[in-house]
């Protein structure tokens, strides 16, 4: 079974100062609008490509024990799934989270020099880490954490 189990969001652009960190606020409900992202999102509406950033929560699991912060938003998610190794999805699959809302993968997410800086590690190391993946909302709708969320297009092995 497949569950949402974390959600944060983006209120403001985060600070360039020491301690670098993702601005990520942790909420239990957030309304997902068609085309644009997370309402109320600092990222939402500026790239289609882009407007969510989904991650496993077991492979958070497998970067803490390697010396991540993996606190919600602490990698730069928005949603962590449980039940699901999102890397296993492909550009064109879709989810439905919750009882309405609908993504569409489009994208796996690549670390960046910021996500090197959060997480204090060398660029060249923490551009291997496994961040997740980039998806856009295809039907807009509320989620919850701890809706389940459905596969509405197979996994592709």
């Amino acid at each position: 079974m497949i569950r949402v189990h974390s959600i944060v969001y983006q209120p403001d652009r985060s600070e360039n100062k020491a301690p670098f960190h993702f601005n990520r606020v942790p909420v239990d409900c957030v309304q997902l609008i068609a085309d644009h992202g997370i309402q109320g999102d600092f990222k939402a509406g500026r790239n289609p490509k882009r407007q969510l950033n989904l991650m496993s929560r077991e492979t958070l699991d497998t970067l803490r024990a390697q010396g991540y912060k993996t606190e919600p938003g602490e990698m730069g998610e928005q949603i962590v799934l449980g039940g699901l190794d999102v890397m296993t999805l492909q550009p064109g699959d879709q989810l439905q989270l919750g009882d309405s809302a609908c993504i569409e993968i489009t994208a796996r997410r690549e670390p960046c020099a910021w996500f090197a800086l959060v997480q204090e590690k060398p660029y060249e190391i923490a551009r291997e880490a496994c961040v997740g993946v980039l998806a856009r909302v295809v039907a807009s709708g509320e989620v919850r954490q701890g809706d389940l969320v459905t596969l509405r297009t197979p996994i592709k092995e």
